[in-house]
């Protein structure tokens, strides 16, 4: 039996998520994320004076580092429940914790991977694990990113009106470019895709036939890549519309629960200053915040590895102390990154031994 071009285009995304959900690229995306984050917050450490920040240690308010534990339960269950308002349209019988799970999944192959290439994949291996289908993952997966397109663009022009922007230099503005270039690109790509995806497949196909000319000899294969990519934007964004049209006010509920989620980390960054005994304004401290977290995105790095640690000390060293900013940053990663991608690991790993174990299973029946 041959397969139809929409089979074709769900067949090849499922195998894009299982090369992105590979235990060699895991670690290979830990080892260079650990490597690049390591060098940098030092290189933080010794141009910021290391004796005095030592010293600054000692003046920690741990009742707000409490508060920022507490914070940080709720950026995971709202990143959780953003996805489980359409999980439990779909499939009641998928619990909440499976929500919470895919996640922190998402989050960890985030960080260990350029761009956040990975989160998808992971939270749609997490759902289709726990038997969501494919296509409701992934739909589910396209509908969240596009809260998060329109979100990110809209405040990242609120916080440059609400900042002084007077003082940044060198490679922020640059940074800055990059973050609203790939937003923009990826949110007129998604409204495309999702409203007019007849226009979509046109593009594709002029372009496969523009190739085809320079490269006669890959034609089929172009010809191929254009008619499953075609199939594939249209069959999702039938799905996509069925969901929404269904359930008229889960995209409302996900754009506030996004906004919420947002505002919560930057909100986060505040308390860890009052941890630290710096009093700033909470509109420059989310402005600020809003800014690191639209720049390193897309980042090529692994996790923002380098740019975030780099936007936080230039960013923030307007306003926090010379000897804290290293201790600030540690922080501000942690709480942001770093503990939420252990949690995510954890998940990942045990998901990996138990495919690996049910494949071992396979072989011996074999």
């Amino acid at each position: 039996m041959i397969a139809s071009p929409e089979q074709t285009a769900v067949a090849e995304q499922k195998q894009e998520v299982q090369k992105v959900f590979n235990k060699n690229i895991i670690i290979k995306g830990v080892f260079w994320f650990a490597l690049i984050t390591v060098i940098t917050i030092a290189g933080i450490f010794f141009y910021t004076n290391t004796g005095s920040t030592l010293n600054a240690l000692s003046h920690i308010s741990y009742k707000y580092i409490v508060v920022c534990f507490v914070m940080l339960a709720a950026d995971l269950t709202m990143g959780g429940w953003r996805n489980h308002i359409y999980i439990r349209k779909l499939n009641p019988e998928v619990s909440a914790w499976v929500s919470f799970r895919a996640n922190v999944a998402n989050m960890f192959m985030g960080a260990v991977t350029p761009a956040h290439g990975g989160a998808g994949p992971a939270q749609i291996y997490v759902y289709t694990s726990a038997g969501v289908t494919f296509i409701d993952s992934f739909a589910i997966n396209l509908i969240n990113l596009g809260a998060t397109l329109i979100f990110m663009p809209l405040a990242g022009f609120v916080a440059i009106m609400m900042m002084d922007t007077t003082a940044i230099s060198g490679i922020i503005p640059a940074m800055l470019r990059y973050g609203f270039t790939f937003f923009l690109m990826f949110l007129l790509a998604f409204l495309l895709a999702f409203w007019k995806p007849v226009w979509v497949g046109i593009i594709i196909r002029k372009i496969a036939g523009g190739l085809s000319k320079l490269f006669p000899d890959r034609k089929a294969k172009l010809t191929k890549w254009a008619d499953t990519s075609y199939a594939g934007i249209h069959k999702y964004q039938q799905t996509c519309s069925v969901i929404l049209k269904q359930n008229p006010s889960l995209f409302p509920t996900s754009l506030l629960i996004t906004t919420m989620l947002y505002l919560n980390k930057y909100c986060l960054q505040y308390v860890i200053l009052l941890g630290l005994g710096v009093n700033a304004s909470l509109v420059q401290v989310i402005s600020i915040q809003v800014l690191i977290q639209f720049m390193i995105y897309f980042a090529p790095s692994p996790g923002g590895s380098g740019f975030a640690e780099v936007g936080i000390s230039v960013l923030f060293g307007k306003i926090v102390p010379y000897a804290l900013l290293p201790v600030f940053t540690l922080l501000q990663r942690s709480f942001l990154l770093f503990f939420p991608a252990m949690i995510g690991a954890y998940v990942v790993i045990n998901l990996l031994r138990k495919d690996s174990m049910k494949k071992t299973k396979r072989a011996v029946v074999k």
